[in-house]
């Protein structure tokens, strides 16, 4: 009987790891040792920011789910491994990445970004990417640089009929 119930809470799981793929945009899977409870709390604390969340999962269960979804890691789920899940694309691997620069025990893997597997060099590449924020600011700015080189270039006209 007791045999049962660890299946069955295995079961759970499996099915709570793919649940979790499917609802984020984007999943990292990291390597971890080496932080310290402070770090580990520090992190958990800058991921919930973003709307973020990241859980240690058995190997063998995040591998189960992730043949039923079809998506193949590779090695990439030999030794304790961390999985981060974003409801933003860019956010949690913005998080990791930066606080894998402060902190070396940190180290990125591999992640799945709207479905698709991206490898460490398309993470570096998206952690490039400024925040939400940021580009929004960046469009805002680009908007009110035209009227306000509109609004010189008629300044310099008038002035330039009246002397």
């Amino acid at each position: 009987m007791a045999n049962q119930k660890i299946i069955e809470a295995k079961a759970n799981v499996v099915s709570e790891i793919e649940s979790k793929i499917k609802d984020s945009s984007s999943v990292v899977l990291f390597e971890y040792r080496g932080l310290t409870v402070t770090e580990t709390n520090e992190l958990r604390r800058k991921l919930r920011e973003t709307d973020s969340e990241y859980k240690v999962y058995k190997n063998t269960l995040t591998k189960r789910a992730l043949d039923k979804l079809n998506i193949d890691l590779g090695d990439n789920l030999n030794g304790p491994k961390a999985i981060a899940f974003g409801t933003d694309a860019v956010a949690p691997i913005k998080v990791l990445s930066d606080f894998a620069k402060e902190h070396k025990a940190l180290e990125l893997k591999v992640g799945i970004v709207d479905g698709e597997v991206a490898d460490i060099n398309m993470l570096k590449e998206l952690a490039s990417i400024p925040s939400r924020e940021g580009l929004l600011t960046m469009f805002a700015s680009g908007l009110l640089a035209i009227p306000k080189d509109f609004a010189i270039c008629l300044d310099l006209h008038s002035k330039n009929i009246e002397g």
